[in-house]
């Protein structure tokens, strides 16, 4: 079994991914808002 040092792994793939993920969740959470919006000022 290999020896695991602390903080040695290299996590830029990690750290890539998940902004990637935070900025798609971002987008998705304005875009619905900005539909609800749209959507409440049509039907008024």
């Amino acid at each position: 079994m290999a020896e695991h040092k602390h903080g040695s792994m290299d996590t830029k793939v990690q750290e890539k991914t998940f902004e990637g993920f935070i900025r798609f969740s971002v987008w998705g959470a304005g875009i619905s808002i900005g539909i609800l919006i749209f959507m409440a000022l049509v039907n008024a």
